[in-house]
């Protein structure tokens, strides 16, 4: 039975209050994992701020008609232009957020990404949303684990593979070194003192289960600690791609295949060259790099060229549905975000994914409405 869409918590109705509920109910530890950044968190912090510096300029007097948020893209007309980007230990925020947030994403027909590091399999996943969920593949080492997940992922419907080009090694964060973030947590004194002062929690994760790599538990041992994982995923995984492993990939899945974390005209271009069918500019939310640019910049250099030879998403900074409106106005054709959903399911649970997407709904509307945009591709015309 479908939850009911249009719901909205009006005691959260911006993004902001949902990171304040979330912090107050997720253990320290958790809510860190979540809401940090790599090194000294520059480029968090630089990813929202340069999208807030786009500005749009309304046209009132103009025919106008009511706002339809619905957008193609690869074969099938999502209901908004946003997604749920791949976010990992998406358990250990919230127990079973990954099924909340899928089953919201189904009911509201927008896109939802499954990492290969989050807590659910794929087959449970695409069980929800009926194969609808792209899935996000940490390119392995060993070519019989590769060919075994795009096994997987295409049994159980899956049409969008997504490919990782951030994450050549993975980001230097000091929350969580502090935090000694392992699955399951490690339960230091200070991890247990943080899971005793939020009881709603810990009943929620008894219940349910410590969370696990769900995706990678045939291929793992059991209860690594974060030194032992960071090993494990070294061994495991080739987070670097090249061009050569891009094309086993795309010789091996029949379906759309996007390059997450192009940056670059360079990088762009190849994908183009490789028969890729779309890219997602980001920086891995500000976790893997603090010395580059903001994801807008490289947006706005990247659209231009490119909008009418590849699809031309974007994800890393955007936090409602007026970020949302700013980034689709410089050329991206998609958006996602995975902090903002994450907020929204850790703060309200069950309903936590139902009420973000239906809030950025209507966010987005209201932007539209002021700005006398029809449809998505008029915000573009908006462009101060």
């Amino acid at each position: 039975m479908k939850n009911d869409i249009h719901f909205v918590d009006s005691r959260y109705p911006s993004v902001p209050d949902l990171r304040k509920k979330a912090q107050a109910k997720i253990p320290k530890f958790a809510f860190e994992y979540l809401d940090g950044g790599c090194n000294d968190e520059v480029n968090l912090k630089r990813n929202t701020a340069q999208i807030r510096e786009v500005q749009l300029k309304p046209n009132y007097l103009v025919p106008y008609q009511a706002p339809n948020l619905k957008t193609s893209l690869f074969g099938h007309t999502y209901d908004a232009p946003f997604g749920i980007s791949p976010v990992g230990l998406q358990g250990l925020m919230w127990p079973k957020s990954p099924e909340i947030l899928a089953q919201a994403a189904f009911d509201h027909n927008i896109p939802f990404i499954l990492s290969t590091v989050t807590t659910a399999s794929i087959e449970r996943i695409c069980e929800i949303t009926e194969g609808r969920a792209w899935f996000q593949l940490y390119h392995p080492a060993a070519e019989e684990v590769t060919h075994d997940l795009l096994k997987r992922a295409e049994a159980a419907g899956c049409e969008v593979l997504v490919i990782l080009a951030d994450v050549p090694s993975f980001g230097y964060r000091p929350r969580d070194i502090k935090n000694g973030l392992s699955m399951p947590p490690k339960m230091s004194l200070s991890n247990v003192i943080q899971v005793l002062k939020r009881p709603e929690w810990a009943l929620k994760t008894l219940i349910n289960g410590q969370p696990n790599f769900e995706i990678l538990k045939p291929y793992m041992p059991k209860n690594l600690d974060l030194s032992e994982l960071a090993k494990f995923m070294d061994a495991t995984f080739s987070g670097r791609l090249d061009e050569e492993k891009i094309k086993r990939l795309r010789a091996l899945w029949k379906g759309k295949l996007v390059l997450k974390g192009a940056e670059s005209v360079q990088d762009v271009e190849k994908a183009c060259e490789l028969g890729l069918d779309g890219v997602i500019i980001s920086n891995h939310g500000g976790r893997q790099v603090d010395v580059g640019q903001a994801t807008i910049e490289s947006l706005m250099t990247i659209a231009p060229l490119y909008r009418d030879k590849i699809k031309i998403m974007m994800d890393s900074g955007i936090r409602g549905g007026a970020d949302v409106a700013r980034v689709l106005a410089q050329g991206a054709e998609f958006t996602f975000m995975g902090r903002t959903f994450m907020y929204g399911v850790s703060a309200l649970g069950k309903k936590g994914g139902t009420h973000t997407i239906a809030m950025l709904k209507k966010q987005l509307t209201q932007v539209m409405e002021q700005l006398s945009c029809s449809q998505v591709s008029d915000l573009q015309k908006t462009r101060v």
